[in-house]
């Protein structure tokens, strides 16, 4: 399977839960079936990326980055590489590449969420499919070159330090938590 059918797959199984995430998740299957290269940052059209949240449930806490380009505090995550095979395996690479901790691991279920946002010509929009990374105990994060600096925030501390996107994913991340703790 390629890294495109993966995604196609991964999005029909996506349940987002809420109205703007089936509408994105629609959004996302139309661009791949117009898009052969759609998954890759040479379509000008846009392109999907993934990315994950670091989390340390235990401590109740998440990793950001501040962003070295775009100098906002931001979950790890970017474009995909031909060696992905899948989404999720693009979003652990960039999670352990920008956070530098060893071990991470996807939270079971696929997706968090959605984020769709523009970005600077000769592309037009970021198509990001994110996921959630479990920390293991312990960890120890190395500021990578594309970060100005990383740091733990408390759940309730990301609101004062990021936009409303990162907001929304620490929601989502909680909450898929929630329903994986009631197992």
């Amino acid at each position: 399977m390629s890294l495109h059918e993966d995604a196609v797959r991964t999005l029909k199984e996506y349940d987002g839960a809420a109205p703007d995430q089936d509408e994105l998740r629609r959004l996302y299957l139309d661009h791949l079936a117009a898009y052969p290269d759609g998954m890759w940052k040479a379509c000008g059209e846009g392109h999907l990326t993934a990315s994950a949240l670091v989390v340390d449930p235990e401590r109740g806490r998440v990793l950001l980055t501040l962003h070295r380009k775009l100098g906002m505090w931001l979950q790890m995550g970017g474009h995909c590489e031909p060696g992905d095979r899948t989404l999720a395996d693009a979003a652990l690479r960039e999670a352990g590449e920008e956070s530098g901790i060893r071990g991470l691991t996807l939270l079971d279920g696929g997706p968090v969420r959605l984020d769709r946002h523009p970005i600077p010509a000769p592309c037009h929009w970021h198509l990001d499919v994110q996921y959630a990374a479990l920390a293991p105990a312990g960890a120890v994060a190395e500021i990578s070159d594309e970060s100005l600096d990383l740091r733990w925030y408390g759940y309730d501390e990301v609101a004062g330090v990021a936009d409303e996107s990162v907001v929304r994913l620490v929601e989502r991340t909680r909450a898929a938590l929630d329903r994986t703790a009631a197992r």
